[in-house]
């Protein structure tokens, strides 16, 4: 039981720093010194091309391309990724509402992965990858390293068994 929660801390506390220092960097503008946007990415980056091709072939690239193309569509993009990537790291990081926080992971992992689309690389991308380490935690829960540990043992989350869902 002891290395399974070693384990499963690791995870979590490895993803979770993956998660903040994204969103850190793109916050405090570390890597490019310009504020970050999403709309090069989302205009020119959503091709996605086969192993040995230069073709595109994402299917929803004319979606991304229309968002990114939207300026207020743009500016609430960036506004959640960059706050979902904190919001996400930290909260994976001490264990606290942690099975929504790798269901949060999730769904951002995978519209970046459709967005992405390319298997120029092979189809296993860091997207798929943190992806699969947050399917993961949503499945085995925070571990006993969390601060859900703690928060279900509280009376209130014996009234509320909804919490179970939310917490790890």
């Amino acid at each position: 039981m002891e290395t399974k929660s070693r384990g499963i801390f690791f995870l979590r506390a490895a993803l979770g720093l993956g998660m903040l220092f994204a969103g850190a960097d793109k916050f405090f503008m570390w890597a490019s010194g310009k504020a970050f946007t999403s709309a090069a990415y989302l205009v020119h980056g959503t091709g996605g091309v086969w192993l040995g091709s230069t073709t595109p072939v994402n299917p929803t690239q004319s979606f991304w391309v229309s968002i990114g193309q939207n300026a207020s569509l743009v500016s609430i993009f960036d506004t959640l990724v960059v706050f979902g990537e904190v919001a996400i790291g930290v909260a994976l990081i001490v264990g606290l509402a942690t099975r929504f926080s790798a269901v949060m992971c999730v769904l951002l992992m995978s519209l970046l992965y459709v967005s992405n689309w390319s298997f120029a690389n092979g189809p296993f991308n860091e997207q798929f990858m943190y992806g699969a380490i947050a399917a993961t935690i949503v499945m085995v829960g925070a571990g006993a390293y969390a601060l859900d540990t703690v928060i279900e043992k509280l009376a209130i989350a014996q009234r509320v068994p909804a919490l179970k869902y939310v917490l790890g």
